[in-house]
C-alpha cells in the first residue's frame, strides 16, 4: 500500500499528529510520502521521521500580537502560486490519499477525481460540535480550504458518529508533577506579551517556549527556543499549561492530566469554538485576557485527572489495512468504548 499524506505547516498541532502518524505506518511498513504546506521550508524542525517530504507555499494567516490581521493575510497570498502547485502534485500512483487541513494535495486529489479520507480537528465542524462566532463564511471555509470525500473529526467528545478521539503520541517520558512548574506555548503573542505577567508570580516556575535562537532566564520565567524534546520534557513535568487554544496541545494536555488555562486567538473561528468546549465539558479555563486576576484564579485551581487516549493512529490504520474505511461508526464505538469520560 502506497499512500500520499497532505499536512497543514501553519502551527506545530498538524505536524505534531503527523509525527504520530508517521510512527504508526512505519511500524506496519506502509510506504508514505508526505507534503506539507503554509510555512517556510526552513521554519520546520524534527522532520526527520518523514524522509524525502515535499513543501509547498499553500495557505495561512497572519498573525500579530494574538491577533488574525486579514489585510496582510489577504495580501500575502499568492492563488497563481497555489493553482501551480496544485498542478505539481502528482496522485495518481497512490493506493489512498490522506489529508490534514491540507489544501494543495486536498484540491490535487479533486482535480484528479481520486477519493481522499481527511483526518483532522477541522473535519469536526461538518458535523454538530459547540461553535462559535460562526456564519456562512466560516462555514464555507471549513469545508473548502482542503476538501475530502470522507470526512473524519477528531475532537475530545464523541459529538458524532464520524468524530474519533484525539491522535496523542504514547512515548517514553515519564508523566510526573513538580509543583509550581507550567508551560507556556502562545505562539502568537510577542515575549513583551507575556513576560511581564507571568513575573507578577515569582513563587512559581514558567518555561516559555518562543521564536527565539537560544535559551534566556529572566528570574522565575524561562525562555526556550522550539526543540521537540525539551518542549516534551516540559509538558510531562508540569503542573499546567497555558496555551492558545488550538486542538493537539490541550489534547496532549488532558491526555496528561494538566490543568489548562487557553487564550483564543482573536478572529479565528476555530479557536473561540475550542475555548467553548472546554468549558463546556469542564476541561479547561478560557482566559478572555491574559491578565494577573485571570492567572491568579487559574493558579489555585487544582490538578486534573489524566483522560489516558488510547493509541487512535494505529486504530485507524488498521481499520484501513482491514479495508473498513466506510464504516466509521465502527472505529467511533470502539476508540471511545476506552476512555472513561
Amino acid at each position: 500500500m502506497k499512500i500520499l499524506y497532505g499536512v497543514q505547516g501553519t502551527g506545530n498541532g498538524h505536524l505534531t499528529r503527523a509525527r504520530v502518524m508517521a510512527k504508526a505506518f512505519k511500524e506496519k511498513g506502509i510506504e508514505v510520502d508526505w507534503i506539507f504546506s503554509g510555512r517556510e521550508k526552513s521554519g520546520f524542525f524534527d522532520m526527520e521521521i518523514f524522509g524525502d517530504y515535499k513543501v509547498y507555499r499553500g495557505m495561512t494567516f497572519v498573525t500579530e500580537h494574538g491577533k488574525i490581521n486579514f489585510i496582510k493575510t489577504a495580501l500575502q497570498t499568492n492563488i497563481r502560486q497555489f493553482f501551480h502547485d496544485i498542478k505539481q502534485v502528482n496522485v495518481d500512483n497512490y493506493d489512498l490519499i490522506f489529508n490534514d487541513f491540507e489544501p494543495v494535495s486536498a484540491w490535487a486529489a479533486r482535480r484528479a477525481g481520486k477519493k481522499t479520507i481527511g483526518v483532522s480537528h477541522q473535519n469536526a465542524f461538518y458535523y454538530k460540535i459547540p461553535k462559535k462566532d460562526s456564519n456562512f463564511v466560516t462555514n464555507w471555509f471549513m469545508h473548502k480550504f482542503a476538501p475530502v470525500d470522507l470526512p473524519i473529526g477528531i475532537h475530545w467528545h464523541p459529538y458524532d458518529k464520524n468524530i474519533l478521539p484525539p491522535i496523542v503520541e504514547h512515548n517514553h517520558y515519564k508523566n510526573e508533577i513538580i509543583p509550581k512548574r507550567y508551560l507556556v506555548y502562545l505562539p502568537f503573542a510577542s515575549p513583551e506579551d507575556i513576560v511581564p505577567q507571568l513575573l507578577e508570580f515569582p513563587d512559581y516556575e514558567f518555561y516559555v517556549y518562543q521564536p527565539i535562537k537560544e535559551a534566556i532566564d529572566n528570574k522565575n520565567v524561562h525562555l526556550r527556543p522550539f526543540s521537540r524534546e525539551g518542549f516534551q520534557q516540559d509538558l510531562h513535568c508540569c503542573e499546567g499549561v497555558m496555551c492558545s487554544a488550538g486542538f493537539e496541545l490541550p489534547s496532549e494536555s488532558l491526555h496528561l492530566g494538566k490543568k489548562l488555562l487557553v487564550k483564543p486567538l482573536a478572529g479565528q473561528m476555530e479557536q473561540a469554538s475550542n475555548g467553548l468546549a472546554l468549558q463546556e465539558l469542564g476541561y479547561g479555563t478560557v482566559a478572555k485576557n491574559f491578565d494577573f486576576k485571570t492567572i491568579s484564579e487559574w493558579l489555585k485551581l487544582p490538578a486534573r485527572t489524566p483522560l489516558n487516549y488510547p493509541n487512535v493512529a494505529k486504530a485507524v490504520i488498521d481499520w484501513i489495512i482491514e479495508n473498513k474505511s466506510q464504516d466509521v461508526e465502527q472505529l467511533h464505538k470502539q476508540l471511545w468504548g476506552q476512555i472513561k469520560l
